[in-house]
């Protein structure tokens, strides 16, 4: 019995000790804790901090949208400016948040990582909103109970308007810096070495799309609504509660997350690769890589980085890793270095490619962005024109966009459990459509939105009054006629952000992944700039003696359809020029982690879309 006893001891200790060692299996990636220690799989990321991630982006989205919606009225009904002018400094102010990405990417990737710099500008964020609502209801709400559709406010001072800008741009800083991290920060969650996690990494893009649209929803519904009969305090301090809620959620998370770290400055790397190839430019090129520098799999960065294999293209760049003899005596002269501003490695070079590579494709989303940046402004200004009431209730045109919101759900579900599945099968291959060609799809759905809101203000002008003084509900045609233009801007969406996001994030190396996802944010803000400058061009082109021009205050006495139309014929021309840089586009090529080598981590998107098809 003794022995017995012993014999069972035994193998209960051995199950523990399995079970210990099972518990700190580490991550394959590369990724570490807090403390710089190698990631344990089991105690660190995965859906524990992802879901944590995905409600804090939820949160932080209803925050923004608060303020963001109605914007374009709260500038018409408490400022005084008109329809043009108060698009376009909407559309500037936006385009503002997504320039202040670019910031947040490079802080990130260079020097203080994705989860510091998602904390100090969600601190940002929150002291943005908190002095909006100040100067909101201490200086600009006056007189008490103005800012609705009856009642316009008085006239405000410099001082207030000036502390009114700097709250609203310290909103944009703080939501600019924040957004492309926590994106990037959400998919370091996930081990993409490991096919389960890898899985789960490919599906969190879209689920962060669809909390950043439910995050939304509620602001263009319940706080649109109250903003919209004049209630701007408590809608403004509904979004700061908000944010400050989503930041105590994300720092709760702390112990459980995943990092990177970062790997420096990008730009001195981009330089160096210049100036070296520039150095060698009368160095005889051979075919082959035998000649190309990179180093060895021991001295490689061990944070994760792979290496990235030679590519054909950009030749000229080439000549930064080629050994010459001078390099050759160098090396072996001086066993401890190398001059990078004079000899790079071929990743260094392949960096530079990459980011070459994906400039045509991201020049050809802002297009689209301008197409995007409608559904905030001139979209409710359509609305705000028609009619907006079902008995004695009025429909906040601001509001319509809750079918974009609900068309982004729809067409998620509908992409990854139906559209997906059918075409991966119908091509033999598990991975279906790819993000190129989801892009291309997007394109061409945004043109047949504009098309749709042009037909509707064409429908609308018809049963306008022409001689309606003021612009609101000044048509007979129903308010509910938009529906179409909103379900396939969201459909748009899915196609076009959920694939940039994938896309960037996929193909941007490994130490500027933010800055992929940067790329996708920055896009959407020169679209806005683009929207803001069309727009002005426009009004001084179609501006005549005997008309208003396109766009003016009272939009019954203008042509909104034919700026429709004509947004609709610069996307078709994009979507033209799109195709062909997706033809030349080249994929990014790693070696794996453990030397082998994979396209664009096609294997891990294959065994992820495997995975997939069987749920």
């Amino acid at each position: 019995m003794a022995c017995l006893k012993n014999i069972c001891n035994k193998e209960v200790s051995n199950e523990k000790k399995m079970a210990k060692e099972e518990e700190e299996v580490y991550t394959l990636d590369g990724a570490v804790d807090r403390h710089g220690r190698p990631a344990i799989r089991a105690k660190t990321g995965t859906w524990v901090s992802g879901i944590l991630l995905l409600v804090n982006q939820g949160l932080a989205t209803l925050a923004f949208f608060g303020v963001g919606v109605n914007l374009v009225l709260f500038l018409t009904r408490v400022l005084g400016q008109d329809n043009a002018e108060a698009a376009n400094n909407v559309s500037k102010w936006t385009g503002t948040v997504y320039i202040f990405s670019l910031l947040g990417a490079f802080l990130s990737d260079s020097y203080w990582g994705r989860y510091k710099t998602c904390a100090i500008f969600q601190a940002v964020f929150v002291v943005g909103l908190v002095l909006l609502s100040i100067t909101s209801s201490a200086f600009l709400l006056k007189p008490r109970g103005c800012g609705d559709e009856d009642t316009p406010c008085g006239s405000h001072s410099t001082f207030h308007i000036v502390f009114f800008y700097f709250a609203i741009y310290l909103i944009a800083l703080g939501n600019g810096g924040y957004q492309p991290n926590i994106a990037t920060f959400g998919a370091d969650q996930f081990d993409e070495e490991d096919p389960k996690e890898g899985h789960s990494k490919v599906a969190f893009f879209s689920f962060f799309y669809l909390a950043l649209n439910l995050g939304s929803l509620f602001s263009n519904t319940i706080l649109g609504y109250f903003e919209d009969h004049g209630m701007w305090t408590l809608g403004f301090w509904a979004s700061a509660g908000s944010a400050f809620v989503a930041l105590v959620l994300f720092l709760i998370g702390t112990p459980r997350y995943r990092h990177f770290k970062p790997q420096g400055n990008p730009l001195s790397r981009f330089c160096q690769v210049l100036v070296a190839a520039f150095r060698k430019w009368k160095v005889e090129m051979t075919p082959g890589e035998e000649n190309l520098f990179e180093v060895d799999k021991k001295e490689a960065p061990m944070n994760g980085d792979r290496k990235i294999l030679h590519t054909q293209g950009f030749r000229f760049l080439d000549r930064a890793a080629i050994m010459t003899p001078k390099d050759y005596a160098k090396q072996e002269k001086d066993n401890n270095g190398r001059d990078p501003w004079r000899l790079c490695t071929v990743t260094q070079v392949e960096e530079v490619k990459c980011i070459l590579r994906l400039l045509p494709i991201w020049l050809c989303t802002i297009l689209y962005s301008v197409v995007f940046t409608q559904m905030a402004s001139l979209f409710v200004e359509q609305g705000d024109a028609m009619k907006t009431t079902i008995s004695n209730f009025r429909i906040p045109a601001a509001s319509m966009s809750s079918f974009d919101i609900l068309s982004v759900a729809f067409f998620i579900f509908f992409y990854r459990r139906i559209l997906d599945p059918i075409v991966a099968r119908i091509k033999t291959s598990p991975k279906g459509l790819t993000e190129l060609q989801r892009m291309g799809i997007g394109l061409v759905i945004a043109i047949l939105a504009m098309i749709s809101a042009g037909v509707v203000e064409v429908l609308r002008l018809k049963q306008a009054n022409k001689d309606c003084p003021s612009c609101k509900n000044a048509s007979s045609l129903s308010i509910f006629w938009q529906i179409p233009q909103y379900m396939l801007i969201g459909a748009s969406e899915v196609f076009m952000y959920v694939g940039q996001l994938e896309f960037f994030n996929a193909q941007a190396p490994d130490g500027l992944k933010s800055f992929g996802s940067a790329l996708c944010m920055t896009s959407i803000s020169l679209g806005n700039y683009v929207s803001s400058l069309l727009v002005t061009m426009v009004m001084k082109i179609s501006t005549r003696e005997d008309m208003p021009g396109w766009i003016p205050g009272n939009l019954n006495r203008g042509h909104l359809d034919r700026f429709y139309f004509l947004l609709a014929a610069l996307t078709t021309a994009d979507l033209v020029v799109y195709i062909i840089c997706a033809k030349w586009y080249k994929y990014i090529k790693f070696e794996g982690r453990n030397g082998e080598d994979h396209h664009d981590n096609n294997n891990l998107q294959a065994a992820a879309a495997e995975a997939e098809l069987r749920v």
